[in-house]
């Protein structure tokens, strides 16, 4: 506790003698950006850290609401399996409304021409840096009374695959109620499963191929209510109440070739698991203005819900009945969840300066039935995060600069880590010509280990094969370097990033000899280190200079390498691509997705992204949009896992949902509005930890 406060003063002593410097207030007309415009073009102002995008009236005129003109954006496209925008960069993306962290139906609910600019970070400030990859944040025009609403739904029509959500929105004078629903449902009966595990084990080879289909699904509803008070140039008041219900099941069957030596046994099995959770957040933010300079803004969310988990899982010999194994796992873990944040903000005359603190912490007591037998243990997370940043810019140069300190500190049953990191962070840009620039940016930043990698729960995977947790991890330490090249204009618009990290103390998975079960555990160590290179190029491509034909690509040739704690090297090398085809003309649309999976290192195993292979055709009406597509072009989703050769294990996986294949897909969607809602300029947007599973 000492150290805190220490640091605390520490850090906000450093700011009181802070020189004045170049502001990065966009929220307000008369205050000026944090860095002058590195590239100008018809839709796009760049900046050291971020790109500004303005729309034409033909693009307003097409969209429905604001979601449809974020996708127009060279690095953001519409994920046609979760019906949300995401990244072509892939990582993390988080979405703000005014700096106010917004959901899907949010972004549905503003209407085209309320939109003035899209901010698109793809080098988060300190206070997102540690929670995305990706900000993007929609600058709405000025507050007036009016409402909104909506609904949306898309459907399989041989299976069971739906997305539906409703909103409604109602602002009057300085209040503002909002209110939403969102479900994700998936129900495939025909998921088929290949695994091969091929081992030595006490003198003897070991060899299992088995085959198996699964009915598997899970449902996602959310739930949502917001009342915000907003007084303009005085304080924001924000209460959001938000539930997330959660439930998965899988029930399969199937059979395998067992073989030790040269003699093998049929063997048959059934695997069943599912887990299930209610979670309810309450979220209350509160932001005050002091004086003309200064901004003080609150933010705590909290949560607290238990979550069940089974997993059941025989194999026995056929003909015999014998059994080979007997799993059987019921985990109920109890959890509470908090985050908590003070932020504060001064503009000066030359720019704006800001600092923070953030502290998060995650109690779970689990009770735990497995193939150790019964036990109760308690596991807590506590991070804590200490930050600030300044900007400015000297003729063609513009930099920023940040300092962090994160501490983190788990405690379970078997092992405590606590360790303090600076965490710096250091932005550079440089305007070539009006519509290019370069930008260097390094960071530095620890990363705490996944609850399930720290549990110390087992379960049973094949016969001599299990997998377990490693209470004993500390985090990783990362290090991340980047060039980048930015050009645009009429036809291009588009980066390329020579890109450099270096992982200390990389998490890693592997296998074991593991006595207590007699055969080998799949398990976490820290290794040494791990680094990864390349080039990625990502942007778009307009050959008309219009939307009648838009390109979109990620290219990006990476070389990866991880030294585990046996001094073991593996590399791998992978191109990863993905492609995105569209055209606009008039009230209609049409969009074609499609990638190359490739193998990329995840710990002990080479895995393939999702394969990708959708079209689909979009007609807008007044307000009603009809929707029709095909996931999955004449080939089911498919993901394909294999061990690598320095494995004590040597194991293939490869898994297809045939429910997938060619999928028809029916839409539509009614959208209307009336004025304008209130939206606060929010400036610390957390979440709580997600449920711990295992």
């Amino acid at each position: 506790m000492k150290k805190t406060i220490y640091t605390i003063c520490f850090l906000y002593g450093t700011l009181a003698f802070s020189q004045e410097i170049k502001s990065d207030t966009v929220s307000t007309s008369e205050t000026k950006e944090l860095q002058e415009v590195i590239v100008k073009a018809q839709r796009k102002k760049q900046f050291a850290d971020k790109a500004v995008y303005t729309f034409d009236k033909a693009a307003l005129e097409k969209a429905r609401y604001a979601k449809d003109l974020l996708s127009t954006l060279p690095e953001l496209q519409m994920d046609p399996i979760s019906n949300t925008i995401t990244s072509t960069k892939g990582g993390a993306t988080l979405f703000l409304i005014n700096g106010v962290e917004a959901t899907d139906m949010q972004i549905r609910s503003i209407a085209p021409n309320e939109v003035v600019k899209v901010e698109y970070y793809d080098i988060p400030p300190a206070r997102w840096a540690t929670r995305a990859d990706i900000v993007v944040n929609i600058m709405t025009r000025s507050t007036e009374t009016g409402y909104v609403f909506g609904a949306e739904g898309s459907s399989a029509l041989n299976t069971g695959f739906i997305n539906a959500s409703a909103y409604a929105n109602y602002t009057k004078g300085k209040n503002d109620i909002g209110l939403e629903y969102s479900i994700n449902l998936r129900d495939y009966t025909d998921r088929r499963v290949n695994s091969i595990y091929d081992y030595q084990l006490d003198g003897q080879r070991y060899h299992s191929n088995e085959d198996r289909k699964d009915h598997f699904g899970y449902t996602f509803q959310s739930v949502a209510l917001r009342y915000t008070r907003l007084v303009p140039d005085n304080y924001a008041l924000q209460i959001k109440l938000n539930t997330d219900i959660f439930s998965r099941f899988s029930k399969g069957t199937g059979q395998s070739i067992f073989t030790i030596d040269n003699t093998g046994e049929e063997h048959a099995m059934f695997k069943n698991n599912g887990s299930d959770y209610v979670i309810p957040k309450l979220d209350l933010y509160y932001s005050k203005k002091i004086g003309s300079k200064d901004e003080l803004s609150i933010n705590a969310v909290g949560s607290d819900y238990t979550t069940y988990t089974s997993e059941t899982a025989k194999e026995w010999v056929k003909g015999s009945g014998v059994a080979v194994y007997d799993n059987d796992m019921v985990l109920k873990a109890k959890q509470t969840n908090f985050v908590g944040e003070l932020a504060h903000t001064h503009d000066f005359v030359a720019g704006k300066l800001s600092s923070g603190y953030r502290i998060s912490r995650s109690s779970i007591s689990n009770d735990l039935n497995n193939l150790s037998g019964y036990s109760q243990y308690k596991v807590t997370y506590l991070e804590q995060y200490f930050y600030t940043e300044f900007s400015g810019k000297i003729d063609k140069f513009s930099y920023r600069v940040g300092a962090g300190l994160t501490n983190i500190h788990n405690k379970s049953a078997e092992n405590t880590f606590n360790e303090w990191s600076f965490t710096p962070k250091v932005v550079l840009a440089y305007q070539l010509k009006n519509n290019q620039s370069l930008r260097l940016t390094s960071s530095y930043k620890p990363i705490s280990p996944l609850s399930n990698a720290l549990s110390s729960n087992v379960v049973q995977l094949a016969p001599n094969i299990v997998q377990k947790g490693n209470p004993f991890l500390t985090s990783q330490q990362k290090w991340i370097s980047s060039l980048t090249y930015s050009s645009n204009n009429k036809y291009f618009d588009f980066n390329i990033n020579a890109f450099y990290s270096y992982t200390d103390r990389v998490i890693n998975q592997y296998y074991i000899l593991d006595h207590t079960f007699g055969g080998y555990a799949l398990t976490y160590e820290n290794g040494k280190y791990s680094q990864q290179y390349g080039v990625q190029f990502t942007g778009s491509y307009k050959p008309f200079g219009n939307t009648l034909l838009v390109i979109k690509a990620n290219l990006a040739p990476t070389s990866e390498m991880v030294k585990t704690s046996a001094d073991k090297v593996i590399k791998n090398n992978y191109f990863g691509n993905y492609f995105v085809l569209s055209s606009e003309y008039k009230s209609f649309s049409v969009q074609y997705q499609f990638n190359i999976p490739t193998f990329s290192l995840n710990g002990a195993f080479l895995n393939t992204n999702e394969n990708q292979n959708h079209i689909f055709i979009r007609y807008k009406h007044k307000n009603f949009t009809f929707s029709t597509g095909m996931y999955w072009m004449g080939m089911p989703s498919e993901y394909k896992t294999k061990s690598l050769s320095e494995s004590l294990v040597d194991y293939r996986l490869h898994t297809q949902i045939m429910n997938n294949k060619s999928m028809f897909v029916l839409g539509i969607s009614y959208d209307f509005s009336k004025g304008k809602k209130t939206e606060i300029q929010k400036k610390l947007n957390n979440d709580t930890a997600p449920a711990a599973t295992f």
